[in-house]
Parts: structure tokens; sequence; C-alpha cells
């Protein structure tokens, strides 16, 4: 019987724990190496959602990208789906900024589904590469870029900077990098396609001519499960594994 440890481990092998930033609570998150597992739900987030999935498909595992626990639990309900998750007896892995520095991880995934060319590291934390300097095969005006973008990562709406700048060079970080346009344009690109920007950085960014180009942390990094979905698969031919249909995007738009 295949274990929750031995799908860690194997996790451990391509993008390793030891990657994530020390705020981070990427791991196994609930439950025991021990528990034996026959089928994963694979998820961005494990919400009460993906929960009840998980039980109704009587998966013994989840894994995401997104900790289950993130922040300290001060009390324990079953609407927290970590106490769900361990109430059910399912375990659940989480690999996050661990994933996110790993080599062909996250940002690799980003790049490949953008078709872009990758130059170098676009910025580092404590130590480890997050994100790209990239090339365009052509260049082209904000707006078809931010175009390029809803179309290849299937977003409800995208938010940019028109800038004046005709772009060539672009820095790509997944998830909630608005903060990292100063070190893409410090590094000679045009532009940076990221997610979750503040204002300040929105701001900041029209003063210096600078396009950012904001298509959501979730468009961003939702390819993260069927990676993971194909990876564990083909190691693990013996697993059902199926990728969440409840793991959409908890945003409703009002256009």
């Amino acid at each position: 019987m295949t274990t929750v440890g031995e799908i860690y481990d194997y996790i451990n092998s391509f993008a390793p724990f030891s990657l994530q930033q020390s705020y981070d609570n990427s791991g196994i998150c609930a439950g025991e190496r021990s528990m034996t597992v026959k089928k994963i739900l694979t998820a961005l987030d494990i919400t009460n959602e993906v929960v009840s999935e998980a039980k109704a498909e009587k998966c013994e595992l989840v894994i995401s990208h997104h900790p289950v626990i993130f922040h300290p639990l001060k009390s324990l309900t079953m609407r927290q789906p970590a106490v769900a998750l361990t109430a059910a007896g399912i375990a659940a892995i989480c690999m996050h900024t661990s994933f996110d520095s790993a080599k062909d991880g996250m940002n690799d995934l980003l790049v490949k589904q953008l078709g872009l060319e990758i130059i170098e590291p676009l910025v580092y934390e404590e130590g480890k590469p997050l994100g790209y300097v990239c090339s365009l095969k052509f260049e082209c005006s904000p707006s078809q870029l931010a175009a390029v973008c809803k179309k290849k990562l299937g977003c409800n709406s995208v938010r940019y900077i028109d800038s004046s700048r005709s772009i060539s060079k672009v820095g790509v970080l997944s998830g909630s990098g608005g903060f990292a346009f100063r070190e893409a344009a410090a590094k000679g690109c045009d532009a940076l396609i990221t997610g979750d920007v503040k204002h300040g950085d929105f701001i900041d960014a029209k003063n210096a001519d600078f396009c950012i180009i904001d298509a959501g942390h979730y468009y961003t990094e939702n390819i993260f499960h069927t990676f993971i979905a194909e990876k564990l698969a083909e190691q693990f031919p013996e697993l059902v594994i199926k990728q969440a249909a409840s793991g959409t995007d908890p945003v409703t738009l009002l256009v």
C-alpha cells in the first residue's frame, strides 16, 4: 500500500520542502506519514468545498499549493478545513513556496503557459529564486500582452498599467508579486506579470511608466494541480488521482 510518507518523499525529491520560506507552512499539514492512500484529490486551495469533494470521492489525501494551515489556529471548529480534514481522516500535503522556488516549479509552469523564454531569475528571497526575467518572441503593447495573459490563463479579468513602452522583456512572478516590479525594471524589463498587486505599487509603476499586469493570484497559480496530478500519476500508477472540480476562483465579479 502507498503511504502519505512515500508520496511526501517523492514530492520532496523534485520540489524540496527545504526551499520554503521561513514564514511558510509547507509539508504534511494534516494526517500522518503512515496513513495509506488509494485516492488523491489535487487543488490550489483546500476550501470547505474541496474537503466535501474529497469526502464524497473517498480520497485519503488532498495535495494543494496553498497551506491548509497558514496562520496559527486559536480555536478549532468544523468550518476550518484543516479540522474537517482531520475529523474525516483525510491527510493534506501542501507544497507552497517550496514549489514556487523549485526547478520546473510554479514559475516555470507559468512561463511555459505564457509562451515566454527564460533569461534569468527575477528576485531572491532568503537566498531562494522567485520568478523569472523573460523575453517575448515579438514586441507588443501593454494591452496586447494583457490580452495574451487573459486568454492563456483563462482569467475573468485583468488589471494593468497601460504604459507608453513597447514590451519585449518581462518579469514573471506567480501569486502575489507586485512588490517585484522595481527589480524587474532594474533588470531591463518593460513589464511584470503577476497577481494581487497593491494600489501603491500600481501608482508607483504608473509614475515610472512601467507596465504591471495583474492576472490574479488564482489564475497565475491554478496551473499547479494539473501538473501535480499528472506528475503523481506517472510515479504512482496504482493510485486514483482527481483534480478538484470545486477548486474554482473564490471571487465573483460584478460587471
